[in-house]
This record gives C-alpha cells, sequence and structure tokens, in this order.
C-alpha cells in the first residue's frame, strides 16, 4: 500500500509608444508580465455572446494585481531531461503562418533550420501577440475574461479540472504569457501543447469542449482594450496561432490514450517535520487530476527510471498543489533523496494518480484506521469530507509508537474540526502517550464502538494491514467493507 509514502502590460496612456503600448520584444519580458485545440479556427466576429463577453466579478478596467490561493500550474513547463527537442509535428513540418517581415528588419542567422524570413515572421508575431496582450490590460485580466467567456459556453469544461477559480485563472495567464514568450520556438510549442493536450485528456476534457476558446480568446482581448484598439493584424495573429496551438492540443489529446502521461512538478514547499519524514508540496505545471485518497508515482532527476509510489494529500476542489508525506528509512533511493536532497525550486515528475481509496457511495459512516504515514491518504478523505459538508460520520484512528511520531496531528485535527461529523483519535503504543488513548489501535478501536455497519478504511505497512483486517473481521465487519490498496 503506498500508504504516506508515497511556475499587465501597460495598458492605453502609459509610457511607450503613442497609445500607451510598450512595444514586445522577444526575449524581453512585457511590463507586468513575468516570464515564464483539429477543427476550423474560431471564426471572425463577436462569437457565440451576442450580449458581449461574459464579464468576471472583477472590473474589466481594474488590474488583477493579485489572486488569492495557491497559484496553479502553467501550460507549460520547462523542458525535462530526455524530452526530445526537435518534437514531431504529425501534420507536417512546423510552419506557423505566414508574416511579411518588417521592412528594414535583418533576418537573423537561423539558429533551429528555418529560413531566415520564417524566423522573422515568427517575431513578427510574436510582437503582435505580446502588444495585444499589453493593450487588453495584462494575462491576467484576459484570462479572466477568457474564464468567464469558456465558463458560460462550457459548464462542464472547468469542473473536470483540478482548482478551484482563482488557481485556475492563474493558470489561464500564465498559459497566456509562456504562449508569447515562446512562439519563437516552434518545436518547443509543439512538444509542450502536445503535453498540455495529454493533461487535458486525463482530466477527461474533450477536443470538442475547446473548440470555442479561440473564440472566447478573441473576445476577451477586444473586451479589455479601448474603443477600435482591436485591430485586424491582432485578430489574424491570435486566430492563426490558436489554429495551430489547437491541431497540436487535439494530437496531444489523442495520445494519452496509448502514451503514458507524465507530469513535471515543481517543488514549491519543503518541511522536515521528523529527521525522517519530510512533508513536500509540489506545483504540477499542467493540470494533474486526482482523487482524494489516490497515490502517485514519483521520480527524482537523480534516479531516472526509478518510481516510488506515494499517497496524495491535497484539496484538488480549491487548488493545484500536490502534498507528499515521504518517510526515509535512508539516505538512498528516491525517499531518501526527497527527505535529505531535494530543496525548494528542485523538479520532479510525476506519474497518473492511481488507487481505488475514495468515499464510497453508500453514504454509510466511516471508520479509518491509519499506521504511521498512512495517515496521509485518510487525511485527504477527511479533507473532502470538510470541503463538501459531508453529513456521514468519520472516526479516524492514528496509530504511532511514541507521541514524537504525530507529525502532523494539529493539521488534522483542524480538518476534523471543519467536517460536520468527524474525530481523530491518535493511538499511542509506547511510552508516554500524554492526553491520547496507548496501547495497540486494534485494541482501541474495539474499545470505542460497533463497526459492523461502517465503511472501513485501512493505510499503512503491509503486516499492519493484514493483522488489522482479520481483527475487524473478528469484530463484526464483512470483509467486503474493508478497503485499502494493495501493498507494493
Amino acid at each position: 500500500m503506498p500508504g504516506g509514502q508515497v511556475p499587465g502590460g501597460q495598458g492605453p496612456g502609459g509610457p511607450g509608444t503613442p497609445g500607451g503600448v510598450t512595444p514586445f520584444v522577444p526575449g524581453r519580458l512585457l511590463p507586468g508580465v513575468p516570464r515564464a485545440g483539429a477543427t476550423t479556427p474560431y471564426p471572425p466576429g463577436a462569437g457565440p455572446w451576442p450580449g458581449g463577453i461574459p464579464i468576471s466579478p472583477r472590473s474589466t478596467t481594474e488590474p488583477i494585481s493579485s489572486i488569492p490561493g495557491i497559484g496553479g500550474p502553467r501550460a507549460a513547463g520547462p523542458q525535462w531531461p530526455g524530452d526530445p527537442v526537435q518534437a514531431t509535428n504529425p501534420f507536417g513540418p512546423v510552419r506557423m503562418p505566414s508574416f511579411a517581415a518588417p521592412v528594414g528588419v535583418r533576418p537573423a542567422v537561423p539558429v533551429d533550420g528555418m529560413d531566415p524570413a520564417d524566423d522573422a515572421a515568427m517575431r513578427e508575431l510574436a510582437r503582435l501577440l505580446g502588444n495585444s496582450l499589453s493593450l487588453a490590460g495584462g494575462s491576467e485580466e484576459v484570462a479572466g475574461r477568457l474564464r468567464a467567456a469558456l465558463a458560460q459556453a462550457q459548464p462542464a469544461l472547468f469542473l473536470r479540472l483540478p482548482g478551484g477559480a482563482a488557481a485556475q485563472v492563474e493558470q489561464l495567464a500564465e498559459a497566456l504569457n509562456w504562449l508569447v514568450h515562446h512562439l519563437d520556438q516552434p518545436p518547443v510549442l509543439v512538444a509542450a501543447c502536445g503535453r498540455l493536450g495529454a493533461a487535458l485528456a486525463e482530466c477527461g476534457v474533450a477536443p470538442q469542449q475547446l473548440q470555442l476558446a479561440g473564440a472566447a480568446l478573441a473576445e476577451a482581448m477586444r473586451a479589455g482594450m479601448a474603443a477600435g484598439g482591436w485591430r485586424q493584424d491582432f485578430d489574424q495573429a491570435w486566430r492563426s496561432t490558436w489554429q495551430h496551438a489547437y491541431e497540436w492540443i487535439a494530437h496531444g489529446m489523442a495520445t494519452a490514450a496509448y502514451q503514458p502521461t507524465v507530469w513535471t512538478a515543481v517543488v514549491v514547499g519543503h518541511e522536515r517535520r521528523r529527521d525522517d519524514l519530510a512533508v513536500l508540496w509540489l506545483r504540477p505545471y499542467l493540470p494533474m487530476p486526482y482523487r482524494p485518497g489516490q497515490y502517485a508515482r514519483v521520480e527524482v532527476p537523480g534516479q531516472p527510471g526509478v518510481w516510488r509510489p506515494y499517497s496524495l494529500a491535497g484539496m484538488p476542489r480549491r487548488d493545484t498543489m500536490v502534498e507528499l508525506h515521504v518517510r526515509a528509512k535512508s539516505r538512498s533511493g528516491v525517499s531518501g533523496a526527497l527527505v535529505y536532497e531535494t530543496r525548494v525550486g528542485d523538479k520532479v515528475r510525476i506519474a497518473r494518480a492511481d488507487g481505488e481509496m475514495g468515499l464510497p457511495a453508500s453514504g454509510r459512516d466511516l471508520l479509518m484506521i491509519a499506521g504511521d504515514t498512512g495517515v496521509v491518504p485518510l487525511k485527504a478523505l477527511l479533507t473532502e469530507l470538510a470541503a463538501t459538508g459531508d453529513p456521514r460520520s468519520a472516526v479516524l484512528f492514528w496509530g504511532v509508537r511514541s507521541l514524537s511520531e504525530l507529525y502532523d496531528v494539529d493539521d488534522i485535527m483542524d480538518i476534523a474540526r471543519a467536517c460536520r461529523r468527524a474525530t481523530v483519535i491518535p493511538v499511542i503504543s509506547e511510552g508516554e502517550a500524554g492526553p491520547y488513548a496507548s496501547g495497540l489501535v486494534t485494541d482501541a478501536v474495539a474499545a470505542y464502538g460497533e463497526w459492523s455497519s461502517h465503511e472501513v478504511y485501512l493505510a499503512g505497512p503491509p503486516l499492519m494491514l493484514a493483522v488489522t483486517s482479520a481483527a475487524l473481521q473478528d469484530l463484526g465487519v464483512a470483509p467486503e467493507r474493508i478497503h485499502h490498496d494493495k501493498p507494493e
């Protein structure tokens, strides 16, 4: 059982060129802009919103200076060692739409095999996208309007993606920034759109749900500009770019059916709670779906091809963070690297979430029994109960050897208090128990009450799972109501 082992511009009137627009230059950051899918592209016109684009709760004239909650993933992350530099495009050679190079611009020496004229056209296209994004109020304002439009046209779309509205807006903003700053690198752009498509497919998003994204993006841009600010060259640039990006995203969605999807994530938090244990918070660059109670396998850069399963704690309904509790028996292996060597800013890779643990649809009350870091998936189930206001009762017994091993008790107690009917009972098997129960966790469970009508969830070391399951059956709990993932 995996148990617990388991990444605004200036609007009109500001300094810059006439009209207050700071010109975009590839490789140079826009003011207020951090560095960082196949059918007919969206048609010209006002799109499917006769009354105009739906406006998000924030005013379109008030810059979105900050977004509450934890930041969402970017549309594409940095290259992972081993990723192909020259991605294969199923639609033929990578050729973005042709634009006439500005008069007097001397083509740069090609570094990627492209014709110099194409390089100049790509730079001009990037300039148009960057300038129009700045004119429209910056990436965050455009992202807010874009999400509002897509949520109105496709209500089910964002329900399939992890994170709340604030995290999704930030994710879209970072996607726009990434696109503008990588448009002059077609092989990287193709590969990134493919990975984004695979991640969206894992979330259950269908290509048809993205068909209106181009029209929604155009409206989100147009709505943020002054009267007459939306020009034909801006419209052509965004339409042509979206046509290609959509095709590459759709191809990535198709590959997810026969090719494993892997997410690159950055470490945004690392705490040593015990000498042998650390809690890590990871931020995947792409949307990563998982259910509370599941686990995923993790790979660290120094040990390619070695994957270790860890349970996932977190709040997928609110943000896009993934929480891992890792106990290392030694300084070697993936666990040793995560506990003793990993630092904030490091990157890891995460495979598709797996496991059958999850809140039952039966509505029965819940009994949860954890050993050591096996508390992680059960903490995730408690978090889901709190987030949904579930009325059923839940009792969590957490068995450890000593008081010092209750490394996460305060956080778990807080989550239980946020539930409608939840109780946490730590059980100390050796030494001073303090305010908690002492002895074996199976004895504490037997003394606490009668459990034959409950759904029971177990998580912990393999021996603990076998002994506890046998003890529960002796107490009258039917085997089909005892749930745990298979030990690894």
